[in-house]
């Protein structure tokens, strides 16, 4: 693989990892390979991050092949940038699985991932998403909100809906160490577009049970324009806690624009609204609150050694702090990977054997990745692998800081399976 500093990224993605080939004498044999279909944003609304996370999963398919592939298979992919664009995705889809044999896809964002929960039931090819959408978390429809039963979509983390209760409760508990006389007042803010969409009944259904008053949602739209008009909005509503429903350029400009009007109500954030670029772009004068489900880069757990080697690949000279959207890519592609191994010795690596190999481990954590990717656990009736939240304070002080304040156990209701 090239190293071409200046545009590695853009060769890393659009480049797949091609199929091992073996010298045996003076003849050629190809060795074995799968494919596996790679969705990503690179240039659309939410490029921000997906960079971030599309290197991490590069690297690690990467990684991957150049230490034994999985058990001598090699992972054959193709990284797509279709810009957020769900049609794009779509059609995608429908050439991997026609010419590729897709057996597996690491996919994107929530809007084409919920698109793609049929297809990918039918033709039985696991979605390793990084939309975290609890849609996605029913895998045989066993609550009857459930839009679509989905038992081939997996994703690593708390999903956005037990992010937000978990998010909420915390602030619960900060608003009662204050010893206020009032209920706290809570306004969620973001798109109305389904990746925002996909966690607001739960943020504020959550807020209502604790006992907050819940101002109307505003719409923020997902893009770096003015939000003056929003945040005249959210001072109106005297909200003490903000929600915020969106990432990239539409928080940094939220946050600019706020503080402007003098908005002084503590957010909290979704695990995409917060990271270190962010933080040095907005330095922002009061601390947000987020989750995550890694560590920082600075982090010295166990994991992060092999996390350091998988950078390398893109970064020899070690410039780069990843963020935790990378870290995050890198635990997706490893339970793929051990999902897959475990296929290989099952019958062989097909889809349905790849989804078979994602219910044999319980409190899971990818070999080589402790304390990095937290202990997970899917099942075939419940998708959703963790319900414990790391509660982050995320801070500007000369340079990004993140740190765990709580972890903040979600119960495993019913009723808040495929919610």
């Amino acid at each position: 693989m090239k190293n071409d500093k200046k545009n590695r990224l853009e060769t890393l993605l659009s480049r797949s990892a091609l199929a091992a080939v073996v010298m045996v004498g003076s003849a050629t044999v190809q060795a074995e390979s799968v494919f596996v279909g790679h969705l990503a944003d690179l240039s659309g609304a939410t490029s921000f991050v997906g960079k971030s996370y599309a290197q991490g999963v590069t690297d690690a398919l990467n990684y991957v092949n150049q230490n034994g592939g999985i058990d001598g298979v090699t992972l054959e992919y193709e990284t797509h940038d279709y810009a957020y664009k769900i049609p794009q995705a779509i059609g995608t889809y429908k050439r991997w699985k026609a010419s590729k044999g897709m057996v597996a896809m690491q996919g994107w964002g929530t809007g084409d991932t919920e698109a793609l929960i049929s297809f990918v039931a039918r033709d039985e090819v696991p979605n390793f998403s990084a939309s975290y959408s609890a849609h996605l978390t029913d895998p045989q429809g066993k609550n009857p909100e459930t839009k679509k039963p989905a038992p081939y979509n997996f994703f690593y983390g708390p999903s956005y809906s037990d992010g937000a209760r978990a998010l909420v409760t915390w602030a619960r508990e900060d608003w009662d160490k204050r010893k206020q006389d009032r209920d706290p007042v809570f306004v969620f803010a973001g798109t109305d577009k389904p990746y925002a969409e996909s966690m607001r009944p739960a943020a504020e259904s959550r807020a209502r049970e604790l006992g907050f008053v819940v101002k109307p949602n505003l719409v923020v739209p997902l893009g770096a324009g003015d939000k003056t008009a929003a945040c005249l909005s959210i001072k109106n509503t005297g909200a003490d806690y903000v929600f915020n429903g969106n990432l990239g350029g539409a928080v940094l400009a939220m946050l600019r624009d706020c503080e402007k009007v003098g908005v002084t109500a503590t957010i909290v954030s979704n695990v995409w609204g917060v990271d270190r670029g962010l933080l040095v772009a907005a330095k922002p004068s009061q601390p947000i609150i987020t989750v995550a489900a890694t560590p920082s880069w600075e982090s010295d757990v166990e994991g992060m050694s092999l996390v350091r080697k998988i950078s390398a690949l893109s970064d020899p000279e070690g410039n780069e702090a990843r963020n935790h959207h990378y870290l995050r890519g890198v635990c997706s592609v490893f339970y793929m990977k051990e999902a897959m191994q475990w296929a290989k010795a099952n019958g062989g690596i097909t889809g349905p054997n790849i989804k078979q190999g994602m219910y044999q481990k319980k409190d899971w954590v990818p070999e080589g990745l402790n304390g990095v990717c937290q202990p997970s656990t899917w099942t075939a009736e419940d998708h959703r692998g963790t319900m414990n939240v790391n509660i982050i304070q995320a801070r500007y002080d000369g340079k990004p800081l993140m740190s765990s304040v709580a972890v903040v156990p979600v119960e495993r209701r019913a009723e808040w399976l495929g919610n």
